[in-house]
C-alpha cells in the first residue's frame, strides 16, 4: 500500500494506492477505522490488476482531525469530501466500495459521482427517513460507537464487535480505534439522530448503476432480513451475496471469498 497525502478543503487527507493501473476502485472505511482495513485487498491480486485507492476520512487514520468538527464529521460533509477527492485524483469513474459507515458515505455521495461505474456496500443497511427500527440488530455496542471518549476496555469491546465471535483481532484495528478523533463518533451520532443524511432507501431504489450488497453471515449489527425487504432494482445478480463464517468485516475475515466477488463485480461492469 503506497501511502500518500492530499489537501482538500483545507483538510490534510491521507490515502493509500496500489501499484495496479487498471480500473480504479475507491474504498471507504468504517467508523473509527482507516484505509489500512483494506490491506487484504491491496495485497492481493486485486492490487496488482486494479488501481485501488483508500482514503482516511477526516479525523481517522493518518488524516488530521477536522478544524471544525461540527461541520466536518457528518455524512453530507464526508460525501462532499469523497466526491472532491475522486475528482482530484481523476477516479470519478471508479467502482465505489464502502464498509459500514463507508457504505453510508458512498450512498450519500452517489448523486455527486454520476460517472462511477458501480457501487458495492457491506455492513451497510440503507436507511430511510425516519430510520427503520429494524435496520440494525439490537446490540449494546451502538452507544459506544458514537461515544467520544472510550476507555481501553471499551475500545477492545467495540473493535471485537466488528468480527465473528472469538476472532483474533489484528492490533492495527485497535490502534485505529484509539487514534480516531472521538468527536468524529460523537458528531456523527448527533447528526444522524437529527436526520442530517440522505434517504438511502430512496437512493438505492433510484440508482442507475449496479449495486452489489455483501453481508457477513454472522454480522451482529446488520439485519439481513431488513435489507432483503428493500427495493433494490439494480441489485447485482439479483441477490445479496452472503459470505459464510464472517461477521461485520467479511473483507478481512474471508478475504479470498470477498476478493473473488469484488473481482467478478468489477469484471462484469
Amino acid at each position: 500500500m503506497i501511502h500518500k497525502r492530499i489537501e482538500i478543503h483545507n483538510q490534510k487527507i491521507a490515502y493509500y494506492e496500489s501499484a495496479g493501473k487498471g480500473q480504479p476502485v475507491l474504498f471507504i472505511h468504517g467508523n473509527s477505522m482507516s484505509g489500512l482495513s483494506f490491506a487484504r485487498q491491496f495485497e492481493s491480486h486485486l492490487g496488482e490488476r486494479f488501481r485501488l485507492v483508500a482514503l482516511d476520512l477526516p479525523g481517522h487514520g493518518e488524516s488530521v482531525p477536522a478544524p471544525d468538527p461540527d461541520s466536518a464529521y457528518t455524512l453530507p460533509a464526508y460525501a462532499t469530501l469523497v466526491s472532491e477527492f475522486a475528482k482530484r485524483l481523476e477516479i470519478d469513474d471508479a467502482v465505489l466500495v464502502g464498509w459500514s459507515l463507508g457504505g453510508h458515505v458512498l450512498l450519500e455521495a452517489s448523486g455527486r459521482l454520476p460517472d462511477s461505474a458501480g457501487l458495492m456496500i457491506f455492513g451497510t443497511p440503507p436507511v430511510g427517513k425516519p430510520m427503520a427500527a429494524d435496520a440494525f440488530l439490537p446490540n449494546p455496542l451502538f452507544p459506544l460507537s458514537f461515544k467520544s471518549d472510550l476507555s481501553e476496555e471499551e475500545v477492545a469491546v467495540v473493535t471485537a464487535g466488528f468480527f465473528k465471535p472469538d476472532s483474533r483481532i489484528s492490533t492495527f484495528f485497535i490502534e485505529d480505534m484509539k487514534r480516531t478523533d472521538g468527536r468524529a463518533r460523537e458528531v456523527l451520532g448527533v447528526s444522524v439522530a437529527e436526520g442530517n443524511y440522505t434517504d438511502e432507501v430512496s437512493a438505492v431504489a433510484n440508482l442507475d448503476k449496479p449495486l452489489a450488497v455483501i453481508h457477513g453471515e454472522l454480522d451482529p449489527l446488520v439485519n439481513l432480513s431488513y435489507i432483503r425487504g428493500l427495493p433494490l432494482p439494480t441489485l447485482w445478480r439479483d441477490e445479496i451475496q452472503v459470505i459464510p463464517d464472517a461477521g461485520h468485516s467479511p473483507h478481512w475475515e474471508q478475504p479470498e471469498v470477498f476478493n473473488a466477488l469484488l473481482m467478478e463485480f468489477v469484471g462484469e461492469l
